[in-house]
């Protein structure tokens, strides 16, 4: 089937855009409009004598503080942030207080003149994230937008500019990952369809200089059975989103692999969810908006890297043509598959997607998606579940979870949770009932996953809130990028 465009455009969404720069001189507080500093526990605050009573105020255990000085005829907001330490724990706290500060002001100048060259960079990256964060808003459904306040912040260390602008290049490509994926969850079913996500993955990737290839319908149902049977009880067509980034030397070098969760919708098919949040099954497709906005990241970082990414998207509906408790159907790899339960549909699909990424010869393929409500009773909204048939990978996505502040956590994949899947009129069932039912998901892809290294991350607890603070979460496009960054 040939690809065509789908009537929904892909331009980047309206929103002001936030400007982050780094400045070499030293600030003048004068002649800013909001002034931040970032002080150790240790330091001595500068001339700036508001900042000094700011900073004598806080008690022990407090972190920020913040009030209005008269300067030049007009009133200026001053603020002191004090984290309890320098990891990247204590800086995100900090930078979260700071942020909520931040966003009410036009614009904002973060002095981080106190600290050493790694400690300002890594400040750096952290507050732009945190200030990011604090200024996103998803309002294009709205008649009438309420945009954050803030519209820029520089970052003045004078001794380390250099550094400072390289961490902040980073968290730019970072954030653009991030909001891409908060975008993309965010955006209602009926608009996000399999063929609207086909086609912003293809914008991204091109305004990148990576390039993108998407298999459609007729592709699908002749060589992808699993796939076929989630995507045959939609009206909606199916599509296989394949994106290819060649930043390595040796453009032949073995690419690291992506695979994404894509289901735009989750009714559970016949095997029908309850009513109450379903509206929160367009979320379902967070592994893949993960997936795509990490890639997108990647190439606006151009990071000096061979990466590809694969995105099986469809609907999960009751269509009177869709699958039945009971159907057999054949995987891309031959692989017979007994459905019992239509609503665990995503590994139906992602079986396919991974034995198509076999013919890249991964150096290392890593699947994320929004699998298993058992991962959320395990793990709670903290951490995402790691899986993997390759504990060096494994460690390596872990490092990047203490690296980038995006919380991991491995679980088992040994030998005799197969078992749970074993069935008496095929080759695999796909359930393993419930017990370890995150860990039985994972060894049910295991089955595909045989020859590479590869790992399995279940973000179901972590790529979206509920209630209040209902919204995507951006996860794991940190932890994506950041093993990205680290592999290259």
């Amino acid at each position: 089937m040939e690809y065509n465009p789908a009537v929904f455009t892909t331009a980047d969404r309206k929103f002001k855009k936030m400007e982050f720069i780094t400045k070499a001189g030293s600030l003048q507080p004068q002649a800013e409009d909001a002034v931040l500093y970032l002080l150790p526990a240790n330091a001595q605050p500068g001339a700036d004598q508001t900042a000094a009573l700011l900073f004598a105020s806080l008690d022990k255990g407090e972190t920020f503080a913040a009030a209005q000085t008269v300067s030049v005829g007009k009133l200026r907001p001053v603020a002191v942030c004090r984290p309890a330490g320098l990891e990247r724990a204590d800086l995100e706290k900090a930078a979260a207080e700071a942020a909520a500060w931040a966003q009410r002001q036009a614009s904002v100048a973060v002095d981080f003149s106190a600290l050493d060259e790694t400690a300002a960079a890594l400040a750096a990256e952290v507050f732009v994230l945190a200030f990011g964060a604090a200024v996103y808003r998803f309002d294009r459904f709205k008649k009438e937008a309420k945009p954050a306040k803030l519209q820029n912040a520089a970052f003045y260390a004078p001794e380390h500019a250099a550094a400072v602008q390289t961490a902040l290049t980073a968290a730019e490509a970072a954030l653009y990952g991030i909001n891409l994926c908060k975008d993309l969850g965010n955006t209602a079913p009926n608009v996000c369809t399999p063929q609207y996500l086909a086609d912003t993955a293809r914008a991204k990737a091109e305004k990148f200089g990576a390039t993108a290839k998407i298999l459609g319908k007729d592709y699908i149902r002749e060589h992808m059975g699993a796939f076929w049977s989630v995507a045959k009880g939609s009206v909606q067509e199916p599509f296989l989103i394949e994106l290819r980034w060649t930043g390595a030397a040796d453009p032949e070098a073995a690419p690291v692999v992506l695979v994404g969760k894509g289901i735009t919708f989750d009714s559970g098919g016949i095997s029908l969810k309850p009513g109450e949040a379903m509206d929160e099954m367009k979320y379902d497709m967070c592994g893949a908006a993960g997936v795509i906005g990490a890639f997108a990241a990647a190439a606006k970082a151009r990071l000096p890297i061979n990466l590809v990414a694969i995105v099986p998207t469809c609907e999960n509906m009751p269509d009177a043509g869709a699958s039945k408790p009971g159907d057999i159907v054949t995987a891309m790899n031959g692989t017979t598959i007994e459905i019992l339960n239509t609503d665990a549909e995503g590994r139906l699909i992602l079986c396919d997607a991974l034995t198509y990424a076999a013919q890249f010869k991964p150096a290392a393929l890593i699947d994320a998606a929004t699998l298993t409500g058992a991962c959320i009773i395990a793990l709670g909204h903290v951490a995402s579940g790691l899986m993997a048939n390759n504990q060096d990978l494994a460690d390596r996505l872990l490092a990047a979870s203490r690296k980038s502040g995006d919380k991991l956590w491995q679980l088992p994949l040994f030998p005799e949770y197969k078992e749970q899947l074993k069935s008496n009129f095929a080759d695999l069932q796909n359930i393993g009932g419930r017990p370890a039912g995150t860990i039985t998901a994972a060894a049910f892809l295991s089955h595909f996953t045989e020859n590479h290294p590869w790992a399995h991350l279940d973000i179901a607890g972590t790529a979206w809130k509920s209630g209040k603070e209902k919204g995507a979460t951006g996860r794991p496009v940190p932890l994506l990028l950041q093993f990205l960054r680290d592999w290259a």
